[in-house]
């Protein structure tokens, strides 16, 4: 059991140390220092888990993840069953516990009236130490069905679904447009956030396992949806929500105007060593970074990294409290100012800041924006406020409003699938669509959500799946298709 005295030992909350932002904006590495197993601060600060009788993390996690079990494991130096009890939930911890805005600390007992346990660190500090230490094996199936099951994305959604049916026996294709395997992980998440190598161990791991990756293949193109369907005896898509939101005001259609991911996804590309041309860049300029989320703040990091002149992040909104407001008590998850390793290393912030129009230059490229200040009205609605317009230079300017939903006309035009009026693809109780053998799973069905989500709907509609072609199943299920997280 947990040390019952632990929080009352320990009752400050600590982090690992990040690295200066003078030395980390000189390359493209993990924020934070290397982590190692003898943090002294670790062990305790896993000890200030109170074991609650009732564990509201479980809750506030849509993956159901055993965090009493495994950070009393943590406490207690017992790595390798930390590492079974953390993988028993989650596939990938290495992802969440790096990306994740860690919806479970929030529902933690003891920030009622403490600092929340670290769980999003002692996750991640586990799955590194289990690599360190060799505990990461492959999970070979004992036998195969025969069954063959394509997966259309290699987001988080996809990879979770892909590797609990080939866990289960099926013979399992992965199919990403991109050339290389993980969607947004690989190309979307800069590397000072996710370093490339967490994803390529585990993608070792699961081609050990029997999954098969075919990147570079369209599926809509390259093979039609109807094709894949004849092909094999199920389909996951989990396509993601990679739509971006518009933002149609007068000077859209100038250069240098872009949306967020045509900036991040070459830039990573560049990290890679990969040759980018024409693609933006912001050394030397004023960037405008106009949507306050983490894909902004991925920009803010990238555009520093690149030398910009100067950051500026604008945000319709207000700026959110920084401590729970009244109206989203415990175990909610709250909506509270936020500032990331990005925000730490440079830049402004602009709040209640409305885009009225972009303004060029004669050769066609933006170089400044009008902005309004943020006027709501009784309806809810946010409107420019006449009279308080004033001007901001731009040189670069990246919207980061985030998604509307999937790219689904192939889908809808070549199998009839019905979608959703928020143009989502249709699915049932069993993440089923329209199509007989056809499956949804992570934003493609849900809309843009967290990564947390996105891989409890891979591993909920693997067993769906794998119901669907066995009769029945004993993979996990720990979220249905309409489940909606715990907030104010």
């Amino acid at each position: 059991m947990a040390d019952p005295r632990g929080f009352l030992k320990v009752r400050e909350r600590e982090l690992p140390k990040s690295r200066p932002v003078e030395v980390r904006l000189r390359d493209w590495k993990d924020t934070y220092a290397q982590r190692q197993e003898g943090q002294p601060f670790l062990k305790e600060q896993a000890g200030r888990c109170m074991d609650c009788g009732i564990p509201f993390c479980h809750q506030g996690c849509p993956l159901g993840n055993l965090i009493p079990e495994w950070n009393d494991l943590v406490r207690t130096d017992q790595w390798a069953d930390a590492i079974e009890r953390l993988h028993a939930t989650n596939n990938f911890p290495e992802f969440t516990g790096r990306v994740c805005p860690a919806p479970c600390e929030t529902s933690c007992v003891l920030g009622i009236n403490q600092p929340a346990v670290t769980i999003k660190n002692i996750e991640v500090s586990i799955i590194d130490e289990a690599f360190e230490r060799g505990l990461v094996a492959p999970q070979v199936p004992q036998r195969l069905t025969g069954s063959t099951v394509a997966v259309v994305g290699s987001g988080p959604a996809g990879l979770a679904a892909a590797q609990q049916l080939t866990r289960a026996g099926h013979t399992v294709v992965v199919y990403e447009r991109d050339d290389a395997i993980g969607g947004l992980l690989r190309y979307g998440i800069p590397d000072f956030k996710l370093e490339k190598e967490h994803i390529e161990r585990r993608l070792e791991q699961m081609e050990a396992e029997g999954t098969r990756f075919r990147p570079g293949v369209a599926i809509g193109t390259d093979i039609t949806w109807d094709a894949l369907r004849r092909r094999f005896d199920a389909v996951v898509v989990a396509t993601g929500a990679t739509v971006p939101r518009d933002l149609p005001v007068p000077g859209r259609e100038l250069d240098g105007v872009h949306y967020a991911m045509d900036f991040l996804t070459p830039s990573n590309k560049a990290v890679a060593g990969q040759p980018v041309e024409g693609a933006p860049h912001a050394e030397g300029k004023h960037v405008i970074v106009i949507g306050g989320g983490d894909t902004g703040s991925d920009c803010v990091g990238t555009s520093l990294r690149q030398g910009a002149a100067s950051v500026t992040t604008l945000a319709i909104g207000k700026k959110p409290p920084t401590e729970r407001p009244a109206h989203q008590p415990w175990p909610t998850d709250p909506i509270l100012f936020e500032v990331s390793s990005s925000h730490e290393e440079g830049g402004e912030r602009s709040f209640l800041a409305s885009t009225v129009e972009f303004v060029g230059d004669e050769d066609g490229h933006v170089r400044s924006l009008t902005v309004a200040e943020t006027e709501y009205l009784e309806d809810g609605r946010r409107v420019p406020k006449p009279g308080t317009e004033r001007q901001i230079p731009a040189d670069l300017v990246l919207i980061a409003m985030g998604f509307t939903g999937p790219e689904t006309p192939e889908l809808v035009q070549q199998t009839g699938a019905e979608t959703t009026g928020r143009g989502l693809v249709r699915r049932g109780d069993d993440y089923a669509s329209s199509l007989p053998g056809v499956f949804v799973a992570g934003d493609a069905g849900r809309g843009q959500s967290l990564i947390v989500w996105a891989i409890a709907e891979g591993r909920a509609a693997a067993a769906a799946v794998d119901a669907y072609l066995q009769g029945s199943t004993e993979l996990p299920a720990p979220v249905g298709p309409r489940t909606v997280a715990l907030r104010g």
